[in-house]
């Protein structure tokens, strides 16, 4: 966003007391713009590489569980070479998969999950995921996080995928008033408009890495200070 835009905002700010009306419209346009600069989350990043099939997809978010993004793209890749079906994977020893993804955290745990996620997809469904969500969340280590954006990133269905960012963020700007991802997922599955569903989780990713930080968040660089309420910020640079 450029200093002259900003100050334009704190300025209005400043002359008005108080924050302006929140709409998302608005907010979903600055933040677009603000986060070109910064890297894309590790799936969108896969994704842009040509890994964009469901199995795919969801062997990179179990990869990136607690994992940095940085990370979980690094091992990702490392396993694609590999193999990228689930036949490829499931005739490899856990013990390679691990090796490839050995810098993740959890990397043995996830290893197994992983190979076992190949040969029940290639014994149970001839080896092609299905877009299906209780499939998906049936795989151990699989959530409603992991599942809805492979479901999004690789299906082209319209899901919200709620992360911590997505999480934190929206409760911030006041926009929800949830404790736990989980009810925050709800909550925008009936605020947030369809078409914002799946761009939300990367956009914030982003944003939340970079801007909207968990500790001592950047407000004088963010875009969207006039219409966020702070919630809960006591302290930002």
């Amino acid at each position: 966003m450029g200093a002259r835009i900003q100050g334009l905002i704190l300025s209005a700010m400043r002359d008005i007391g108080e924050k302006r009306s929140f709409d998302i419209h608005a907010v979903m346009s600055r933040i677009r713009e603000a986060v070109r600069p910064f890297p894309k989350a590790a799936l969108s990043q896969l994704a842009d590489e040509g890994y964009t099939s469901a199995f795919e997809q969801l062997v990179a978010c179990i990869i990136s569980v607690r994992t940095f993004d940085e990370v979980s793209a690094v091992c990702a890749r490392n396993l694609f070479r590999l193999g990228r079906t689930p036949e490829e994977l499931a005739a490899l020893d856990p013990g390679r998969i691990d090796a490839a993804i050995s810098a993740a955290t959890y990397h043995e745990v996830k290893a197994q999950r992983i190979h076992a996620a190949a040969r029940r997809i290639t014994d149970e469904y001839h080896g092609s995921l299905p877009c299906d969500r209780d499939i998906l969340t049936s795989f151990p280590g699989v959530g409603p996080k992991c599942a809805n954006l492979v479901l999004a990133t690789a299906c082209g269905q319209n899901r919200i995928s709620v992360d911590t960012h997505v999480h934190r963020i929206a409760n911030r700007w006041g926009y929800v008033d949830t404790r736990r991802p989980e009810q925050t997922l709800y909550a925008l599955e009936g605020k947030l408009p369809q078409r914002y569903w799946a761009q939300i989780n990367l956009l914030l990713v982003p944003f939340g890495k970079n801007i909207c930080t968990p500790r001592l968040p950047q407000c004088s660089d963010c875009p969207v200070l006039d219409m966020c309420r702070q919630v809960n910020v006591t302290a930002h640079r």
